[in-house]
């Protein structure tokens, strides 16, 4: 049996510290804590979640129930990553100074800074946000667009991430944001054993629609759940639109309209990106040839990875290779990664 490395040589976990508002969206929270929290010894810890508040002691949640909360705003001062899951208070609300305070303090000193649904509004009360394009719950895109007219507000897409800042849209939207994050951070294999835990895909490009508007008339659209599936467990095989349509037995146009209506984005476009995020995976847990891993993921050949995965990722799979290698497998971000 292998030893495990001595403690010196472990990555350093990343402390994710969440800033907590009363009235607490319980939501956004469970999201967050759900990605970023202990998930015991089948997943390596490579983070550290806690939670802070303006005021230390029991803050209030959405739910009716009380969360004792220990650490106050000093909290944030030694934090990698500032987490403002969700802001309860209602429209027209405030923030309070020292958290506005506190927030630009930690981002000026490094730290990302991270608004799930409306936790965006801290972000832009500290101006973080100027000039930028950010996410929010749709049903507030416009409040807070009125609030901060220098903000870019973007009420359909998923989430957006600048690096230092990012903000996520609404309800799950937070997990696709934060599984994006550690994907940045510590590398795709480590994100899919995550998601794989949680049940839930592994990636959803921040670009697509954060909800669809429904039908005019008739049934909703059937669940793509199935097909889904069935596609994820044959990457290697060369599928096309109407390979798919013939498996889910409607038409190819009717099967566009249901990736519409329900994804956001084109089957191609979702077999592409399950591809791209199966050859990260390999890149960093395996020393398979790239030619290899191209066949293993269904790109055919090494010249159509290399041209697929720059496209997505802006770097070749050996230059990503060796940056996860050499950053101990997601000691930091991946350059060009995410």
């Amino acid at each position: 049996m292998t030893s495990p490395p001595p403690r010196s040589e472990l990555p350093v976990p990343h402390r994710v510290v969440a800033l907590l508002t009363p009235p607490q969206p319980v939501f956004p929270l469970a999201c967050a804590s759900a990605v970023l929290g202990d998930h015991g010894p089948e997943v390596p810890a490579r983070y550290a979640f806690e939670v802070c508040a303006e005021r230390p002691g029991a803050v209030r949640t959405e739910a009716g129930y009380d969360l004792l909360v220990g650490s106050g705003l000093d909290a944030l001062e030694d934090a990698d990553t500032v987490l403002v899951p969700g802001w309860g208070p209602g429209a027209g609300s405030e923030v309070p100074p020292a958290v506005v305070a506190a927030v630009r303090r930690a981002h000026a000193r490094g730290a990302r800074v991270v608004g799930l649904c409306a936790g965006a509004f801290v972000l832009a009360a500290a101006g973080l946000l100027d000039g930028r394009r950010a996410a929010t719950h749709w049903s507030r895109a416009a409040e807070l667009a009125s609030r901060f007219p220098r903000v870019r507000v973007d009420p359909a897409v998923l989430y957006v991430d600048h690096g230092d800042v990012a903000t996520s849209a609404g309800g799950a939207a937070g997990v696709d944001l934060c599984l994006h994050l550690v994907s940045a951070d510590r590398g795709a294999g480590y994100a899919t054993r995550i998601a794989r835990r949680l049940v839930m895909p592994p990636h959803r490009e921040g670009c697509q629609l954060q909800y669809a508007e429904p039908p005019a008339a008739g049934p909703v659209a059937d669940s793509l759940a199935p097909l889904l599936e069935w596609l994820g467990e044959r990457l290697e095989q060369p599928l096309s639109v109407a390979d798919m349509a013939a498996r889910a037995r409607v038409s190819p146009r009717t099967l566009t309209r249901r990736f519409g209506e329900q994804l956001g984005i084109s089957p191609g476009r979702w077999l592409l990106d399950r591809r791209i995020a199966a050859a990260r995976a390999l890149l960093e847990e395996t020393d398979l040839p790239v030619e290899t891993v191209a066949h293993r993921v269904g790109l055919s050949s090494a010249v159509n990875l290399r041209r697929r995965f720059h496209e997505a990722v802006r770097t070749t799979p050996a230059a990503y290779r060796r940056a996860f290698r050499a950053q101990g497998a997601g000691a930091g971000a991946v350059p060009g990664a995410g």
